[in-house]
């Protein structure tokens, strides 16, 4: 059932994000970081505080957090305004700068994807698990979904 901002909720009462293709590489750094804080905490918790993430990742720009320093950790982990999760943060900041490197291979992060299409779910989101940190098989699963991509039924995850 959607809520006054288009989100759904299940008939259990569990909430699903919304399925919106970011326009830039930025926007896929966001919704992977979404779903790696999102492990282990509520989607309530982390949306409340998402614009406060979004103020201390610089907006998720790519080259930006790549270039964190273990100092920019520190102030992540002492931001009371987000989830203070040092091995999350540095998974976001190890994550921008994967990104950065497939980026300049491919052109995007988008294009990335696409050069994925060939491979059947399973491998994909291998691969994806094996290059992000934090993302597991779920984690993969939550940020396709989110992105528009193809994905299997929940349950055939």
């Amino acid at each position: 059932m959607p809520d006054k901002e288009g989100d759904y909720y299940t008939a259990e009462g569990y909430y699903v994000p919304p399925r919106r293709r970011p326009g830039t590489d930025a926007g896929y750094l966001e919704v992977m970081a979404q779903a790696i804080f999102q492990a282990g905490f509520s989607w309530e918790v982390v949306r409340n505080k998402w614009p406060n993430f979004c103020k201390a990742f610089d907006e998720f720009t790519i080259d930006a957090v790549a270039a964190y320093s273990p100092d920019d950790l520190d102030r992540l982990v002492a931001d009371k305004g987000i989830i203070r999760n040092a091995r999350k943060i540095e998974a976001v900041i190890e994550n921008a700068r994967v990104m950065r490197h497939l980026i300049r291979e491919h052109g995007s992060f988008h294009a990335y994807l696409r050069s994925l299409d060939e491979l059947p779910y399973h491998k994909r989101r291998n691969k994806l698990a094996r290059q992000f940190k934090w993302l597991g098989r779920t984690g993969v699963f939550v940020m396709l979904w989110c992105v528009g991509e193809e994905v299997p039924d929940w349950e055939d995850r």
